[in-house]
């Protein structure tokens, strides 16, 4: 079975393609179950401050949540969820539980993009990498997804380790911080997302990095799966990989969602 539940839509800023051409990708691409997950808002700026290219506006946020209902009613022979991908901001709990209450969502990724106001995955920032010691940094960055696993928001956990895409790396050993985390997200009841978009960027790893996963499967973390397309072209891209990485750590079964509910599909 293969599942992409990480799509994103041209309202983002930083993605293009319409949702139908998605859709026909998915199709010929053998997916059998998708999910729309595109940026929520950016509910924790004031509006003069948030950046269209990096987030729907708050106006079309009701557009994308109709849009995929009528796309869904459209293809019901086609596995389509309704999700949102939303940015854990510490302290902001509030304002994005208030958006997320009021929405039809079939999941909720939950996702760290931000270290206090520096978004650490936006090529225009990374030389601010060098202003840190790495394992310092790692340990905060994996501090706030813990976080956000622990906020109680999250269906799903997405790209866990993405502070690696520009493949800074500490020489540091990470395996205390994976086991802190696949302690947290299995305490916390989240699923955790394997991405493939890693594999596109210079890290050149799927997230989560194998030795993680490898944890998350032993402390007994659910497991789905997304491309973090921002293109059709890139719909499915590396899930069949990811799959295979899924097996080979040890799961035997991977995790959908309808109306906020997990249900399991075997391998």
């Amino acid at each position: 079975m293969l599942i992409d539940y990480h799509l994103h839509t041209a309202r983002c800023g930083h993605a293009s393609g319409t949702m139908d051409q998605y859709i026909d990708a998915a199709r010929q691409r053998g997916i059998t179950e998708l999910g729309f997950a595109d940026h929520i808002p950016m509910y924790w700026l004031p509006p003069e401050k948030r950046d269209p290219e990096i987030a729907m506006q708050e106006e079309e946020l009701g557009e994308y949540i109709q849009e995929v209902c009528f796309l869904q009613k459209l293809n019901p022979d086609l596995g389509i969820r309704l999700g949102l991908e939303v940015d854990y901001i510490p302290g902001c709990e509030a304002a994005a539980n208030k958006i997320i209450s009021e929405l039809p969502l079939d999941y909720v990724l939950g996702s760290v993009h931000y270290l206090g106001e520096w978004g650490f995955d936006n090529p225009l920032y990374v030389e601010k990498y060098n202003d840190y010691d790495l394992f310092e940094l790692y340990m905060q960055y994996f501090d706030t997804l813990c976080g956000a696993a622990k906020s109680g928001m999250f269906d799903i956990i997405a790209h866990p380790d993405l502070i690696k895409k520009f493949n800074h790396r500490p020489q540091d050993e990470l395996t205390p911080l994976y086991k802190k985390v696949a302690y947290v997200f299995a305490d916390s009841g989240v699923c955790v997302e394997v991405n493939t978009a890693g594999l596109r960027v210079p890290a050149r790893e799927i997230y989560p990095a194998k030795k993680m996963l490898s944890l998350l499967c032993k402390y007994g973390v659910p497991v789905t799966m997304g491309s973090d397309a921002h293109h059709p072209n890139q719909v499915g891209r590396g899930l069949k990989k990811a799959l295979e990485l899924i097996k080979e750590v040890g799961y035997k079964e991977v995790a959908v969602f309808q109306n906020r509910k997990r249900i399991f599909y075997k391998l």
